[in-house]
């Protein structure tokens, strides 16, 4: 019989060196208890590592030759606008391929295909001009977890995969599962973590919102009857309770991410199929929304007493309407592109009482990241710039035009690696000084 090996007695210096250890897990775990559910480097989700587009990067270049910053590689993919993730191993995103819809890992030095994972998606309904011009790709972007990948498609199917494989490890039809409301341009909503949870706008009746556990795919809890819109929610904290966002059809609502209780709701007057940008939260628990077409801007003040968050509305202006690009906000202001059709200038509008402070008419409609005291800008035409913020509006430092129509997808700042998709191309960019 081949007994276990006593165990040593520790040293005392050994056992100061556990007990550290122990008292260092424990810190860690308490940190992030209420965080989401993703690495600690890279690119997770929907808004980068915080959810709010905003990137701990520093060393950005400030010049750039007349191409735009140095290339590292670019590659052909399907048609699609779903963003780049990356965790440090591997890039991930996903387009279509004729009638498949194919889930992708890259390797993020070279972008070569590591794996893939394609599936049948054909799209069941004739395909109008609006479609034909731009396209019917995957437009939610995926999210990592502990677990794996998550991913929604056009249809939306929902995955959870193997992130070292592809390999399926649970999955959903959200359309025929959970009678989710069909909108024309697919499933643009992107999922988001909390704790062990996946957390998913879905729609339909008992379906609204959704929690799905990440290890299994067990449903966790799934509520109301709010028709779901194009917008990916967000996690906020109002005055210590964690809250799970979502902008639906004609109102936007809080609920507890870990039971889907109902906190609040209020309305912004708005279709669900012209919803499409993500509300923004601040420090001073003001959520700020835009919308486009007939919509416009809004603040809302939340805040929670005696167990109930209320919600009063500060102001309400047309002259900021922010249509699929996304909004950063910084410093009291929420900056975005204002505008669908015709000109979108970029627009810092003061959150506190709804002024507009500055706008700015150099780029096409766009997107934002901001790092390093800067913003990264790509606007739908491809035009790539890095500019700084100011009080009567912003410093351009550097601006190139290194890809073409259409840029919608919000690039993803690694480092200093910066991963931009236009709808069937990704290319990498060395941001950094020399």
């Amino acid at each position: 019989m081949i007994r276990p090996r006593q165990a040593e007695r520790p040293s005392a210096a050994r056992c100061r060196l556990l007990s550290l250890l122990a008292w260092t897990a424990a810190c860690i775990l308490l940190w992030t208890a209420g965080c989401t559910v993703h690495p600690s480097r890279g690119w997770p989700g929907w808004g980068g590592p915080g959810g709010d587009f905003k990137v701990k990067t520093v060393g950005l270049s400030t010049s750039w030759p007349s191409e735009g910053p140095p290339q590292l590689w670019s590659r052909e993919v399907g048609d699609g606008y779903a963003g780049v993730l990356a965790d440090g191993k591997r890039l991930y995103t996903m387009y279509r391929q004729e009638e498949d819809e194919v889930v992708v890992a890259l390797d993020p030095a070279s972008g070569r295909t590591l794996w893939q994972h394609r599936y049948p998606a054909p799209i069941l309904r004739e395909l109008d001009s609006t479609h034909r011009k731009y396209g019917v790709g995957p437009q939610a972007t995926p999210l990592l977890t502990r677990e794996g990948l998550v991913t929604i498609g056009w249809n939306g199917t929902l995955h959870c995969l193997k992130k070292d494989t592809g390999e399926v490890l649970w999955s959903y039809e959200l359309a025929g599962d959970f009678r989710s409301t069909p909108l024309s341009r697919g499933f643009s909503s992107s999922p988001i973590a909390y704790r062990d949870l996946v957390l998913c706008l879905v729609g339909g009746p008992g379906h609204g919102l959704m929690a799905f556990n990440a290890r299994d795919g067990r449903v966790v809890w799934t509520r109301h009857d709010f028709k779901r819109s194009h917008s990916s929610p967000i996690l906020i904290n109002v005055d210590g309770q964690d809250q799970f966002v979502g902008m639906m059809e004609e109102e936007v609502v809080g609920v507890d991410p870990e039971t889907g209780e109902l906190l609040w709701s209020h309305t912004h007057g708005l279709a669900g199929g012209l919803t499409v940008s993500t509300p923004a939260w601040g420090e001073d628990n003001r959520l700020f929304l835009s919308t486009a077409y007939k919509g416009g801007s809004r603040a809302l003040k939340l805040s929670r007493r005696n167990g109930k968050t209320s919600v009063e509305e500060l102001w309400f202006t047309k002259r900021m309407r922010v249509h699929h690009g996304n909004v950063v906000r910084l410093d009291g202001l929420a900056y975005g592109f204002s505008g669908d059709f015709g000109p979108a200038f970029l627009t810092a509008i003061r959150v506190s009482d709804g002024e507009v402070v500055w706008r700015h008419r150099g780029f096409a409609k766009g997107t934002l990241l901001y790092a390093d005291g800067k913003f990264v800008i790509l606007d739908e035409d491809g035009t790539l710039a890095l500019a700084a913020p100011g009080e009567k509006g912003i410093e351009v430092l550097a601006q190139a035009q290194p890809l073409g129509y259409n840029c919608w997808t919000v690039p993803s700042l690694v480092g200093t690696t910066l991963y931009v998709r236009s709808r069937k191309k990704i290319v990498a960019f060395d941001l950094g000084a020399e």
